[in-house]
């Protein structure tokens, strides 16, 4: 399981058939990613509508100014800008949400009432 030191992460999560992108900013990656699972399915937000938990990029930031800034900034670009970044980070783009827990998905899953 991968353990977080920086307070902020920027990631790109897609569906199953990579065929939408979704970038976000969290302060806990693995927590989020759970939170986009548990809502699959759910059509009042586009990662539920389009199934999209599976992560395919993360980039950490100390400040939550710079890790907003750059979410605005990739979410500005074309597709194909992302796709490169992507693949810049996970050359395969392969699915790393078992880099994130033991085992995915994990058996305990807990959601934030405070949502």
């Amino acid at each position: 399981m991968r353990t977080h030191h920086s307070a902020y992460s920027v990631y790109i999560v897609t569906n199953f058939t990579k065929t939408v992108l979704y970038t976000g900013v969290t302060n806990d990656l693995q927590q989020r990613i759970i939170e986009h699972y548990l809502s699959r399915g759910d059509p009042k937000t586009f990662t539920g509508r389009y199934n999209a938990f599976y992560l395919l990029y993360y980039d950490d930031y100390r400040y939550v100014n710079d890790a907003i800034a750059r979410e605005k900034e990739i979410k500005g670009w074309r597709r194909e800008k992302k796709i490169a970044l992507i693949k810049a980070f996970n050359p395969e783009m392969k699915f790393l949400n078992s880099e994130l827990y033991d085992k995915w998905p994990p058996r305990d899953l807990f959601h934030r009432k405070d949502l």
